[in-house]
Parts: C-alpha cells; structure tokens; sequence
C-alpha cells in the first residue's frame, strides 16, 4: 500500500508535466478528441485508486499512457460501425499505411509518446480555421490540461460560456475535417507563426491582465512559459521558436517586482533588479545570440533582444537607448505594426527628447488604429509629463484612465491625475 497522499502528489505532478504527452499519444489511437480526452481523464482518475494499491509506477507518463490507449481502442471495439466516427481526426496517409491504431497502442512504445504527437495535437488546437479565442481555449484545455472551470476564470467569463466555446472548437475540427498533423513545408512556417502567436497572446494576456483586479495573472503566465519551453524541445531548430522563448524568459523575469506588496504597480524604471532572475536572463542571453546570429531574425527575436538591453543595464538611466530605438528600427521592418511604433516612442525620447516623441505619437493618433489602446495617451502623459506640460499631461492620463480596465493600471493612472493636476494647479 501507498499513501495516498504521496499518490495524490505524483498524480498531480504527472498531470501538470504529462499531460499533453499522454493526450497526444492517446488522440494518435482514438482519432477523436472527446474519446481521447474522455479516456485520459479516466486513466488519472484510475490512477488515484490504483496507485494506492500497486505503488506508483517507475514512469507514471507510461503507466497514464498505456491506460488511457487501452480504454480508447475498448471503447471503438464496442462500437458496432466504429469507422464513422474516425473522419473527427483524418488520418496522414503514412500513417493508414501502417499496422491498425489497435495493434500499434498494444505493441508499441508504451513509455512515450512521441514528439510528432505532441506537435499534431499542438497545431490542431492552434488552426487558422478556429477563432483565436478558440484556438486560445483549446490549446489550454488540451495541451496545458487546465480544467473548463480555471479556463473561464482566467478569461473573466461563466463556466457554461467557455465549455461552449470548446464544444464549436471541438465539432469545427470535426465538420471542417482538420487533419491531426504536422503541416508540410510548405504551409509549416505560417502555421508556425500561427501557433506562436497564441503562445504570445497567452502570455501578454496574464502578464498584464486586460481587467480585474490583478496586475498579472500568473496562471496564464505559467502555462504559456511551458507551452514554449515545449515548442523549443520540438522545434529545436526554429529561430523564431526559440526567440518567442527567449523573449518570454527575459519578460518573466521580472514578474514579481512589477507590483509592491499591496498589488500597487511599480514601473520599469523604479523596479528593484536585485530580484530579477538572473538565471533566466542568462539562460535567455544565451539563446538571443544565437538568434541574432542568422541573417534575418524575426520579430520574436527583436522583441527578446530589445527586452534583454533593458534588462542588462545596471540602472534605468544607464540603459543604452540609440542601440534599442536601432532594434526597434529593425522590428518594423519585419513586424511594422503601430504597437511596436508605440513602443519605439520611450526610448527616442531618451535619445532625442520628448518633443521629437510627442511628434510620433501624433502621428500615431492620426493614424487611428489604437484609437482604443490605453498605453497611446499614457505614454504622451509621460511625455507631456516630462516636457513641463503638466495640465496637457494630466488630461491625457484621464484618456488613458477611462479606457484601461485593469483595477492595477487604473490606481496609477489614478494617482498620475491626482499628482499632475496638483502641480499644474
């Protein structure tokens, strides 16, 4: 007999590190992503009790995997007419080619599923035919193993609203007949980038929650740090890959300075970089140069190494801003979005004053297309701020006030009227 608390704890640590491996060595059988899904659920559940009874097994994952394979090819053998429901998930032809999913769950590999499984289930959940929403809803559900309940609080909507959601996700790969595969070269790098933006959406989502009362939600941040540290075990070779990680390890590293212990925010500036995990800004130095070192790094690359010089430098005021507005420089070549032109406006400021960044940020304004996005009049407070135009800044921190939803955010720009119209006044 084992204590069943000791099962309850590997149970509990195999779902958060297997469980993507266990789901996607089960799909490869089932060829249905509610019977996989159905069937991994049961073989943890069935862990619990036999565990107790048995001890827990050298390799929790194969012991999890065989199960749940098990119970799959079970529940099509009791179907009387079982192919109709296999199109759910089309086959590669390779694969058809093979032994049948029933002789392949009992006679291969039960230890492992393979990487291949783990990226099919990865770029099913993230296809260009879902809603990103959708695509966001699956890929935690999924991959990550988050239950529907955790899922709909992340996201600030009701139980029944997100199990909605991943029901249509579920009968779209169905009715829509998404192959459970690895795209061909051809297609491989939009998909990727495809699935790389989820990762990244997932990650700004609770870096710096949209609302609430929170500043971060470190849920969301969790599994998006373990869905690219997956993607770069897969896709060892991808550079974009590797700087969609990298540029969330240097990001991350500073999560527990952004607010101070009463949940207040604390800007880049007055953070206290001792804290700083310098484990993983190392770790992501490392991986920028390699990055940098190919002829045309990506946007995930740029965006890592302009985030890695604002962590190098010993002090705020010490950063080296010409070589950080020049990779701003770059990123729009590659991304030109005007969030990034945004972004590139803090450290020309530092370079060439806050006048030649007010005048980008007009025409920004003039451009219209973050005509909703709270950090356009935030930041040209801070620049008014800096300028000695107090009124002018503390009417541009109001804009950006009513349009910021998150309580954290809010107390700030809160506070930066309350100063600001005290010193104009």
């Amino acid at each position: 007999m084992t204590d069943a608390a000791a099962v309850e704890a590997a149970v509990a640590q195999t779902h958060r590190r297997d469980w993507a491996r266990v789901l996607a060595a089960t799909a490869a059988i089932a060829r249905d992503l509610d019977l996989a899904e159905e069937c991994v659920q049961e073989a943890y559940a069935s862990a619990l009790g036999s565990w107790v009874d048995a001890g827990i097994p050298a390799n929790p994952a194969a012991w999890l995997t065989v199960t749940a394979k098990r119970r799959a090819v079970d529940a099509i053998r009791r179907e009387t007419r079982a192919r109709s429901r296999l199109p759910l998930l089309v086959m590669t032809a390779e694969a058809a080619g093979q032994a049948t999913e029933y002789e392949q769950a009992e006679q291969g590999d039960p230890g492992e599923a393979i990487a291949d499984e783990r990226l099919r289930l990865i770029f099913t959940c993230c296809h260009p035919a879902l809603a990103q929403e959708a695509q966001i809803a699956l890929t935690l559900r999924l991959i990550c193993g988050v239950p529907v309940p955790g899922i709909a609080r992340a996201f600030l909507v009701s139980e029944t609203t997100m199990a909605a959601r991943i029901t249509r996700a579920k009968k779209k790969i169905a009715t829509a007949r998404i192959p459970y595969r690895v795209p061909g070269s051809a297609e491989l790098p939009e998909r990727v980038r495809g699935v790389l933006a989820v990762i990244y959406l997932l990650f700004t989502t609770g870096y710096t929650a949209p609302s609430g009362a929170a500043l971060v939600r470190a849920e969301l941040v969790d599994r998006a740090m373990h869905l690219a540290r997956m993607l770069r075990e897969l896709m060892p070779g991808d550079t974009e890959v590797a700087g969609l990680y990298a540029l969330l390890l240097v990001t991350d590293a500073r999560r527990d300075t952004r607010t101070s212990p009463d949940g207040r925010l604390v800007r880049l500036a007055d953070q206290d970089r001792s804290r700083w995990d310098r484990a993983a800004l190392a770790e992501a130095h490392d991986v920028i140069v390699g990055c940098l070192r190919t002829r045309a790094p990506g946007r995930y690359a740029l965006q890592a190494a302009i985030a890695s010089l604002y962590a190098e430098a010993p002090a705020y005021e010490q950063t080296d801003w010409p070589q950080i507005v020049a990779l701003y420089d770059r990123l729009l070549e590659v991304w030109p979005s005007p969030v990034v032109a945004l972004n590139r406006v803090v450290p020309l400021a530092m370079v060439r004053g806050p006048a030649a960044a007010l005048a980008e940020v007009e025409k920004l304004q003039r451009d219209g297309r973050l005509s909703g996005y709270h950090y356009l009049p935030a930041i040209k407070a801070e620049l008014l701020s800096r300028a000695g135009r107090a009124r002018d800044a503390a009417n541009a921190y109001r804009q950006a006030f009513d349009l910021a939803a998150n309580e954290a955010e809010r107390a700030f720009l809160a506070e930066q009227i309350d100063a600001h119209t005290v010193w104009s006044g």
